[in-house]
């Protein structure tokens, strides 16, 4: 999913990087998700004589209080703690059970039956069974409001023909309701489904209208907002016990001040900083011990609306791509906190591959491309704009292609809701985004963002060639053969082009001495109801 404006519940997000933000799950900074099993996290377990009952922490304003229309990891990292999936991910990043006590997979893999705990309901009182669920999951493709993620859900069988309008039927697509089962039919076997739903979009809604986050099925519910926080009440009916922690005070405003001040003075119990700040606190003797390091499953990407000239010529893709230095440009923007990438996968992801796929800069061959399409020295090329959140490598993007193959690019910066609008409606030639895991799985970070009509393939390529090797991975029983063909995958656009993976990072914050609970699994948040103080 995308990367939010800069956040605590989101640290990577850089102060002078805003679009460490722009990435969409992304399942979307988030990728990510609710964690629902207590028992999981060591510090999900209450401790007893804990003298606080309050944490406030740093956070974006959520888009909305959704799952089924949140696509940034920033709305994401909130409406996860209110609305849980069937599964959840522990801290190992293995699936384990959350709304559903167990599941079976059959007909070779095509078939998934969820098997919901007894005795389940919303934090009202109301019962939560296996209807909601089906509801909830339908709102991702209903084709008068579709997620921004709902690509995730495709693999259900009818779910495209839903999804595009050609279906109105709901029981068309191939989620039923069976007592207290779910049963879910796949158009192929996708080995990866029960990791995919414990992503946030996922999580089970009350029925009626629009969800304000007031009546939930996680951790927690919504009970007041203003302009300067949202305050998250415990809930008392969560299945796997009410959280440690009863209040939390997610902080969206800072007015304008410092998040070091203002933890410093102990307004804050956990923030997200920049790496400059990073590194003097690591020497600080009082903020040192507090400084943790947050891994980060994403990607930060530079894509190409293929659609159009003149990026719809390969040669013109490759041009731009062997034009820049990219390694190089990451490396000295970020001080050496982040890695040029050599995938649009990154590392930690299961299943991922450790082969090279970056691409290196080599001027020589880009101008050859560049006059091969029509474009000797430059001389010609159209009047193109490249539109960004803000990354810190721009203006090195920029400079290199002008002064390696005399192209002028008009440069242009959106705040991340309009720019994520803009994306969907009318990309721009040339953009940037960043990705976190929705799921770990490699499918999250090809398939999902480059796929045929994949709704996060903001560029429009299509390879036919590429979903061929989408396919036969995620029908793949064996992990080698799912690993050899998201590569086969991965050479595609190697080859074609449609995205140059820039950058992978990780981020830093700031938790308080005697909060327990506050690490994540590189998914983009915590997980609030796994938060307890320490005697």
């Amino acid at each position: 999913m995308a990367l939010p404006r800069q956040t605590t519940l989101d640290p990577r997000a850089r102060a002078p990087r805003a679009s460490r933000a722009l990435v969409v799950s992304a399942l979307a900074i988030g990728v990510a998700i609710a964690l629902a099993v207590a028992a999981l996290w060591s510090a999900s377990t209450p401790v007893h004589g804990a003298t606080r009952d309050t944490v406030s922490i740093l956070s974006g304003e959520p888009t909305s209080y959704d799952p089924a229309a949140q696509g940034d990891l920033g709305t994401a990292s909130i409406t996860a703690q209110i609305y849980e999936g069937l599964t959840a991910l522990d801290p190992g990043l293995v699936v384990r059970p959350a709304l559903a006590q167990s599941w079976d997979v059959t007909d070779g893999g095509r078939r998934v039956v969820f098997h919901l705990r007894p005795g389940l309901t919303f934090s009202d009182g109301t019962p939560l069974g296996a209807a909601d669920v089906v509801r909830s999951w339908l709102r991702l493709i209903d084709p008068t409001r579709p997620s921004p993620l709902a690509s995730l859900l495709v693999d259900v069988d009818g779910a495209p023909a839903y999804l595009a309008g050609r279906s109105r039927d709901p029981a068309s697509v191939g989620l039923t309701a069976n007592g207290g089962d779910v049963d879910v039919r796949l158009s192929h076997p996708e080995a990866e489904f029960v990791t995919v739903v414990s992503g946030p979009s996922f999580g089970i809604v009350p029925p009626g209208g629009a969800p304000d986050g007031r009546i939930g099925s996680a951790g927690y519910v919504v009970t007041d907002t203003s302009s300067t926080d949202i305050t998250l009440r415990a809930n008392d009916r969560y299945w796997a016990g009410k959280p440690a922690i009863g209040t939390i005070r997610l902080v969206t405003s800072l007015a304008g001040r410092s998040p070091v001040d203002v933890f410093t003075e102990g307004s804050l119990d956990y923030s997200g900083i920049g790496d400059f700040d990073a590194s003097w606190i690591a020497y600080d003797p009082d903020l040192g011990p507090q400084l943790r390091e947050v891994p980060s499953l994403s990607v930060e990407y530079l894509g190409f609306d293929v659609r159009k000239k003149p990026f719809d010529d390969v040669r013109v893709r490759r041009a731009f791509a062997l034009a820049v230095d990219w390694p190089r440009l990451v490396q000295l923007e970020s001080s050496g906190t982040d890695t040029p990438a050599t995938s649009m996968v990154p590392p930690g992801i299961p299943g991922r591959s450790d082969r090279d796929f970056g691409i290196r800069a080599d001027v020589g061959q880009a101008r050859q491309l560049l006059a091969d399409a029509g474009f000797p020295g430059g001389r010609g090329f159209a009047d193109v704009t490249y539109m960004s959140g803000g990354t810190g490598i721009d203006e090195g993007i920029v400079r290199q292609l002008h002064d390696n193959l005399g192209i002028t690019i008009h440069y242009e910066t959106m705040d991340f809701t309009s720019y994520f609008a803009r994306l969907a409606q009318d990309p721009p030639a040339i953009w940037s985004l960043g990705w976190t895991a929705d799921y770990p799985g490699p499918n999250d970070f090809l398939g999902v963002l480059l796929g045929t009509g994949a709704s996060n393939n903001y560029g429009h390529w299509s390879s036919p060639e590429f979903d061929k090797a989408i396919a036969d991975a995620g029908a793949a029983e064996d992990p080698a053969v799912a690993e050899a063909a998201y590569d086969r995958a991965a050479a595609a656009v190697q080859r074609d082009v449609p995205v140059v993976p820039m950058s992978y990072g990780t981020g830093w914050a700031l938790s308080r001495k005697g909060l327990l609970g506050a690490t994540q699994n590189g998914l983009g948040f915590l997980r609030l109801a796994g938060l307890a103080w320490a005697p």
